[in-house]
């Protein structure tokens, strides 16, 4: 394949990776207009994200699958069709209901989509300094979609409306179908079994935790439904456990988590985004409902971390070989945590310079910095039958993080006035960014203890031997 073949690759491949992303945060910044137009409750108002990401999540590893099964360019068609569809369908929503339906709908076609896109960087570029600059620009892409998702929903919010946020996947979606045919290249079909059963114990699991912790936000954590959903989320997860040991192809095989490196970054990432999605769920609603900004101007206030996140996508492929991935995403991790932690000190008069601009570039700065190696370390050995899915374990800890932290931390803000005026409001969204920082702490921890302490020790006993 020539250079601008390749580079049409991953420019196809980006576009959609940035839609799927973007659309997690794309109507944040609208959950004022959305919760007054179709009446949701206030808690029933993070299913609009929720919805969307558990399917997505969910069923990440079943798309994986069937890119290996049926070709990934062919799936990854369909994947954007239905995705395109399914946004159109949002976009045209008249209640909570059909909302949340569609948002659902989308999250199947990503999950389709998604998988193909990391799995056909690896098989389109080689291994070395070419494959670390597209998982860079991959990498930045999972790490300031989000912002940039916030700024482009405020921009449309105010001036067309929020229904222009899902809307503008249609075009993007329907270049993508015509272009894929002509530059993605279609890998060989395997002979297989989807496995459903595993597919289905995996996303009902995870979408039964979730529910519970967002049934906790009204209910309480001693509420029976939501002792039930807990229960039965961690049952059906088991059962999911089970279903892949003794399935003969199995859509998650066991053995990607036979390397510590990749089992720690699977589980680092779901802690650190499920910070970074809660700190942009709860700071747009301070932006909007403590300070009055508009839609436009909330969303514009995550602009510094969004350029940031981006520009580091040129420098992390030059200092990498210097510094060694490992090393470069403690760095990333620190730096991050350091602005959350400052973040989390927001108040009803903190002024957007220094006190929130500031730690917004620091998070920038940090995740810009940390995304690249703890991706890498998500694919890092990965035989090429197994590219699918470990393409899809790395989006599925990356929308699950984004699930498991909204729904968390809602139980945080509620349980400290979140719904109590200007006042409660503030204070419940610095509570909740102290969550986020402490799921930034726990990701570092995990980066520091799985990944960091065993090559400490493969180098100690290489300076040993020698």
């Amino acid at each position: 394949m020539n250079a601008t073949n390749r580079t049409m690759v991953l420019g196809i491949v980006l576009a959609c990776y940035l839609m799927v992303i973007v659309d997690i945060s794309v109507i944040i910044t609208a959950l004022p207009d959305i919760h007054q137009g179709l009446h949701f409750s206030s808690t029933g108002l993070s299913w609009v994200q929720n919805a969307y990401a558990l399917t997505f999540g969910g069923l990440l590893l079943l798309g994986a699958r069937a890119g290996d099964i049926l070709g990934r360019r062919r799936v990854f068609v369909a994947g954007i069709a239905l995705f395109t569809a399914a946004s159109l369908a949002a976009g045209l929503a008249q209640s909570a209901g059909w909302l949340l339906a569609a948002r659902a709908i989308q999250g199947v076609g990503a999950a389709i989509a998604a998988p193909s896109t990391l799995a056909l960087l690896t098989v389109t570029f080689r291994e070395g300094a070419e494959r670390t600059r597209a998982i860079a620009w991959y990498s930045a892409v999972a790490g300031a979609g989000g912002s940039l998702g916030l700024v482009l929903g405020g921009v449309l919010t105010q001036w067309i409306s929020w229904r222009a946020g899902l809307f503008i996947n249609v075009p993007i979606g329907i270049a993508l179908i015509a272009l894929a045919p002509r530059y993605l290249p279609e890998t060989a079909r395997e002979p297989g079994r989807f496995d459903l059963p595993g597919a289905v114990f995996s996303t009902l699991g995870m979408t039964a935790i979730v529910y519970g912790f967002v049934r906790a936000a009204s209910a309480g954590f001693g509420d029976r439904l939501t002792i039930l959903s807990f229960v039965a989320g961690l049952g059906l997860l088991a059962s999911f456990v089970v279903t892949e040991r003794r399935a003969s192809q199995p859509i998650t095989p066991l053995r990607l988590f036979q390397s510590r490196e990749r089992s720690g970054a699977y589980i680092a990432r779901i802690l650190v985004v499920s910070g970074m999605y809660a700190m942009f769920f709860f700071l747009t609603q301070y932006f909007q409902g403590a300070r009055g900004l508009s839609p436009l101007q909330a969303g514009a206030a995550f602009l510094p971390m969004t350029v940031l996140v981006f520009g580091m996508v040129q420098v992390v492929p030059r200092i990498a070989p210097r510094i060694g991935n490992t090393r470069l995403l403690m760095i990333g991790l620190l730096v991050a945590l350091a602005g959350m932690t400052w973040l989390s000190r927001i108040g009803a008069g903190t002024p957007y310079f220094p006190d929130i601009a500031l730690p917004l570039l620091l998070l920038g700065l940090g995740m810009g910095t940390a995304l690249t190696p703890l991706t890498s370390a998500g694919i890092a050995g990965v035989a090429p039958e197994d590219a699918g899915a470990a393409s899809g374990l790395v989006n599925t800890a990356h929308q699950l993080g984004g699930a498991l932290g909204i729904s968390v931390l809602v139980s945080v803000f509620t349980a400290n006035g979140g719904n109590a005026g200007v006042r409660g409001l503030t204070h419940a969204v610095s509570s909740s960014l102290t969550g986020s920082m402490v799921f930034l702490a726990l990701g570092l921890v995990v980066v520091v203890a799985v990944i960091a302490r065993p090559e400490r020790l493969r180098r100690d006993l290489l300076v040993r031997s020698s």
